[in-house]
């Protein structure tokens, strides 16, 4: 009879959820192993995440009520207006396209203290086992896969211009799938934090080199930026269904959204009797949630209400009467892109972490930093240089975030991490999969192979249509289009899907999980 597991690990690349499990089967916390997979996806996914970018934790002890990591950047002292007041819009690549701090490091370095706390004080893994892989990764090489060989066709004319982005080309030409890209000054730079500590990426060496570089591409971060920051520790917005308890990130995230889909859908789910029903709903939920997230959602020192209140009956009920079982609402409003990666874990004694980690477009904002291999996020284009509006930019605060991991208490007993990377589609994937297997009973691996949609825009795109992938069309799209839903067939097992996973832990400590095929993501479950 074979062993039930009770340890696993997803990502969207296998080689990572393979240095996630390696370090739950030695021992480490979930955090730890997290961290791990962290330092490794940054180095195997270098196009959607990296230490020159973002991350968001949600972490669940047993017994205990979730915690929040808010580990992203905010503007640098010198990103004024004034600063791009020869520009119409903050430009999307370029020196000054990187005008956020970098937090994911900061992250990883609070998280660590977290999971200090669990072992009553001790140290834990050291930091040279937890990087050793990763650095190893990058100093021999990565192979590339098809999703960095489409970002790396996508972004050529954009960035290849750029000296200093020559680590991410081969011979000055735009990477092959199969090919080995070598990472050395990205080795170097893990090397050097696994002997320093994570601390010095903010306050040491490595903080300089990033700073000069930065300032010498044109950006407005400074020294005094990296010395300043901090991630901080957040409590998650919930909301309480029938199904259970779910939780997500506050602002600057879109987890709100998240949240509000599933809730609205708990409420008009028993409307719908079939497939189609099912996928309409909850693209009319989608709709009251993006509306609401686009008109409260931004730093969180400027929320025009506490977001927690959208999730309230009387908020949610307000939402519903909007949706019609029959016909569609008319689309679109402004969408938001975006581009990450998403990794969930449980450890042997159940303490499980939901994690997302970004660059936010594919490579950031495209500058390399020479003196240590590092790609710095463009995610302050998300902000506005409109003063009218809600994501105008100034210093100290933080844009807009399509970024949000998701954790669910059910209550039957199960504990839920699962989350995915697609920009506007990250709540929507969120929604298809824990709708497919909570509410329809649908076995999780499934639930995230099945065809899926995605309402607006996603990573790299542009349109605000609904697309739905072939597979889902065939036995749906009639009905979708009748009800008055602009469709749009897209290819079978897309990435424009995003990479979804799910982590499951039963009440009796069994576990389970799943990755999306639409990556090049495994989950691997094991004993300890």
């Amino acid at each position: 009879m074979t062993k039930k597991s009770n340890i696993a690990f997803t990502a969207p690349h296998f080689a990572a959820s393979q240095v996630g499990l390696n370090i739950l089967e030695k021992g480490g916390t979930a955090i730890e192993a997290m961290v791990a997979a962290a330092a490794s996806i940054a180095v195997e996914y270098p196009h959607m995440n990296g230490l020159g970018g973002d991350g968001f934790w949600l972490i669940s002890e047993p017994g205990k009520a979730p915690v929040g990591i808010d580990a992203s950047g905010v503007a640098a002292k010198g990103a004024t207006p004034s600063f791009y007041k020869n520009h119409d819009a903050i430009p999307s690549r370029g020196g000054m396209s990187a005008l956020t701090m970098a937090g994911a490091v900061a992250g990883w370095s609070e998280a660590l203290k977290i999971s200090k706390e669990w072992q009553g004080g001790k140290a834990g893994l050291p930091l040279t086992t937890l990087l050793d892989t990763a650095i190893s990764q990058a100093n021999w090489g990565i192979e590339v896969t098809q999703s960095l060989t489409d970002a790396s066709n996508k972004t050529f004319d954009d960035l290849a211009g750029d000296e200093n982005f020559d680590q991410f080309l081969i011979k000055g030409k735009a990477l092959k799938k199969g090919k080995i890209l070598k990472l050395t000054a990205l080795s170097k730079t893990l090397a050097h934090l696994a002997e320093k500590g994570l601390d010095d990426f903010y306050h040491g060496e490595l903080a300089q080199k990033l700073a000069a570089d930065l300032e010498a591409a044109g950006s407005p971060i400074r020294l005094e930026d990296f010395e300043n920051y901090k991630a901080q520790r957040v409590t998650p917005l919930s909301v309480t269904t029938s199904k259970g308890k779910l939780y997500n990130l506050p602002a600057p995230t879109q987890g709100v959204a998240s949240l509000i889909i599933l809730a609205l859908y708990d409420k008009v789910q028993h409307l719908g009797s079939s497939d189609a029903d099912m996928v309409h709903l909850l693209i009319e939920c989608t709709k009251q949630a993006f509306i609401a997230r686009n008109n409260n959602v931004t730093d969180p020192s400027r929320t025009p209400v506490d977001l927690q209140q959208l999730l309230t009956d009387e908020s949610l009920n307000e939402m519903a009467h909007h949706i019609s079982l029959d016909t569609a609402q008319p689309w679109p409003h402004v969408a938001k892109p975006g581009d990450t990666i998403w990794m969930g874990c449980c450890d042997s004694e159940g303490r499980m972490v939901s994690y997302i980690q970004s660059l936010y477009w594919e490579f950031g904002s495209g500058i390399v930093s020479p003196q240590t291999g590092i790609v710095w996020n463009n995610r302050g284009t998300s902000f506005s240089l409109d003063p009218s509006s809600n994501q105008y930019l100034a210093p100290g605060l933080k844009p807009f975030h399509t970024l949000n991991p998701a954790f669910a208490e059910l209550s039957d007993g199960r504990r839920m991490s699962y989350g995915t990377m697609g920009g506007e589609g990250q709540p929507q994937t969120q929604a298809a999969l824990f709708a497919r297997h909570v509410y329809h009973n649908q076995p999780i691996d499934k639930a995230i192979w099945l065809g899926r949609w995605l309402l607006g825009r996603t990573w790299g795109d542009e349109s605000h249509n609904l697309k739905a992938e072939r597979d889902l069309v065939e036995y749906v799209g009639e009905s979708l289009v009748a009800r008055g839903h602009d469709l749009v067939t897209v290819d079978p097992c897309n990435e424009l899907m995003g990479h979804a996973g799910a982590i499951i832990r039963q009440e009796t400590g069994d576990v389970t999980g799943a990755s999306d095929p639409r990556s090049d993501g495994k989950v691997y479950l094991g004993n300890v």
